[in-house]
Parts: structure tokens; sequence; C-alpha cells
């Protein structure tokens, strides 16, 4: 608990003063504070990795980012440069035939000026200009690649030391001991029973890549901070995986009960055939959108009490918004291990249900 709380602070002193910092530029500008903007700049993908910003003594400003890797394709060439390149899009990158801009943490092909073409309606714009095919490393994808390379570390050494002392876990061994078993026990065992060694490695990797980038979501400092599973395409990912477990590894008896069910009126079953195949679909759709909502949700929630700050533009506010925030990020804890246990979960039943063997007699 200490832990937890040491990196609440940091969270919570860190995000204010990104929010500080936002609030001086918009009142230079004489603008209002945005609270939707904010949150949506804290939870959108980028094609850098922001570290902080700060001025120099005369005046200008400084942005301190990690750049990540632009891979994108346009006109039949591939170009792959640093993000960098773009000076956080004050600058063009030229590439020959192409020419590339980016606008909102968005790439587009400039035009023939080197600019955009923007249409505004209201307050909406809309950008007139075509954009590439955008195969970039961006923050969300090189945080995976920084969690799948710790998971991969973290079970190398595990599995070593079980061969070095099986049966006397010790140290990291003995931690990650109790989280094995409860996938194994509580989740999978249940639902698939003499069928669990098959599909264990499945949902205990399903487990430990939510778990983990949970986790790393909830710090507020490099190499944590992106929101990779508040990103609908991750979890959307991840329900195409457990879909395809569910429907490839499905028995006779599955898939008859779910195409022409037995032991109906005949005029009935292309109705239920109809039903059980939507339902097929639903399923992973449910999966995605249950992760993707939760773990969205509680990152507004945190960046709305920061932004009551500047609502109610009082510093007053701030102390009881500290607090908030210190104690949504234990929460968040709670609900990282908890999404990743009702996903793996959920797989393992829906697995179970279609490699299930008939009774006996049925």
């Amino acid at each position: 608990m200490k832990h937890i709380l040491i990196i609440s602070i940091i969270f919570a002193s860190l995000f204010s003063k990104q929010v500080f910092a936002s609030e001086n530029k918009e009142s230079e500008a004489e603008k209002p504070f945005n609270v939707k903007e904010m949150i949506m700049h804290h939870l959108k993908d980028a094609h850098d990795w922001h570290i902080l910003d700060y001025k120099k003594s005369d005046g200008s400003e400084v942005v301190v980012s990690i750049p990540l890797p632009i891979i994108v394709f346009a006109n039949g060439k591939l170009d792959i440069f640093m993000s960098s390149q773009f000076e956080h899009g004050k600058k063009l990158v030229d590439k020959g035939e192409n020419k590339y801009i980016i606008h909102h943490d968005v790439i587009y092909l400039a035009d023939e000026n080197g600019g955009l073409k923007i249409e505004t309606n209201g307050e909406e714009e809309k950008i007139l200009n075509a954009k590439p095919l955008d195969f970039s490393i961006t923050k969300n994808v090189f945080a995976m690649l920084i969690v799948s390379i710790v998971i991969l570390w973290i079970f190398i050494s595990v599995a070593k030391a079980y061969k070095k002392r099986p049966g006397r876990p010790k140290g990291l061994q003995a931690l990650m001991e109790p989280l094995i078993m409860f996938v194994k026990d509580d989740i999978a065992y249940p639902n698939l029973g003499h069928k669990t060694d098959k599909f264990l490695p499945f949902l205990l990797s399903v487990f430990f890549f939510i778990f983990f980038n949970n986790l790393f979501g909830i710090i507020p400092f490099f190499p944590g901070g992106a929101n990779v599973t508040g990103n609908i395409a991750v979890t959307m990912t991840l329900a195409i995986f457990s879909f395809l477990m569910i429907n490839v590894n499905g028995n006779k008896h599955y898939w008859k009960h779910t195409l022409w069910m037995p032991g109906i009126p005949t005029f009935v079953r292309p109705i239920l055939a109809v039903v059980e195949v939507m339902g097929m679909f639903v399923k992973p759709v449910a999966l995605t959108i249950r992760l993707f909502a939760n773990i969205t949700a509680g990152h507004i929630i945190i960046l709305s009490l920061v932004g009551l700050i500047f609502i109610f533009k009082s510093l007053a506010m701030a102390p009881v918004t500290f607090l908030f925030v210190i104690f949504m990020n234990v929460l968040e804890f709670l609900v990282a291990f908890l999404q990743a246990y009702v996903f793996t979960m959920l797989s393992a039943l829906f697995i179970g249900m279609a490699v299930e063997e008939p009774e006996h007699g049925h």
C-alpha cells in the first residue's frame, strides 16, 4: 500500500504540472480551459512519447519527448523516418515525391503549397488533404513492445527458477506462482476441465498481457502512461484471438447446436441458427467493449477530477482533487487486475462451451 500511495502522489504531482502548464498557455491566449480537449489529448495515441514541457529563461518553450519511427505508404512509395523530423508539428517532412505534415497527431500529405486545406463548419474543422497508409510505431505500439519484453523476461526467469528449485518458490518465482495458479485453478480448470492444459498457454498470455498493460498505464512517467487497453483496436484484436480460439476448436457438438439445433421442430431451426450465429459475433464484441470502456472510464474520471481545479478556477479545490486522484489510482490497481480476470474468465467460459463434450446418453 505504501508503494501505491507513492506512485499515486507522483502521478498527481506530475499530471498537475502538465495541466497547470496547459492552463498557463490558455490564459496567455485568453482562451477558456477546455476539459474535453485535455482529456482526449491524454487518452489518444501519439507518434511520439511526450515526457515534459518547460520554458527557457528567454521564454521559449521546450518540449521533451521520445521520437518514434514513422512508417507511411503513399503514391506507391514506402517512407520511413523519425517523428522528431516533424519538430512537434512545426515542420513539413519532404521525402521527394511525398511531403508529409502532422496535424493533431494525424499524418497528411501536404498540398502543393506545403500546407493543409482546412474546411471549417462552425467549431468543427475538416481536413481535405489525403492521408497516407500509416504503419507507424506509435506510443501504444511501443508500450506493448515494452510490456511484451517485460513479460518474456519475467516468465523466462521464472521458468529457469523452477528448473533450479522445483517446489521451493523464491523471489520473483514466489511472486508469480500465486497468479499463475489462480489463472489455472480458478479460471481455466472450472471452465475447461481435463482440456485445461491445451488452452492454458493462451489464457495465461491474455491475462498477463492485459494485466501488465493495465499496470503500466497507471504509471504516469516513461515507460508507463500509455492508454493501451483503453484503445479499442487493441481490445478488438484480443477479442478476435478469443473468437478464433473458440470457433477453430469448436467440436461437432458445438457446431451442430449452433447451425442445426437438435430436438426442436425443423421449421424453427433456421431461425435459431441465425440467432446462434449472431451470438458467435456478439461474444467478441462484448469482450472488446467491456475492456475498452472500463479502462477508458477510469482514465476519464482521474483526468476529470484534476480538471475540476481549472473549472472552478480555485486552488482550494487542489487538496480535494489530490485526495480523489490518489483514491482513484488505488482503485485503478484493483481494476487492472479485475479487467484482466474478467476478459480471461469469459474467454475460458466461451472456449469451454465450444469444446464441451455431450453427456453420456445425449
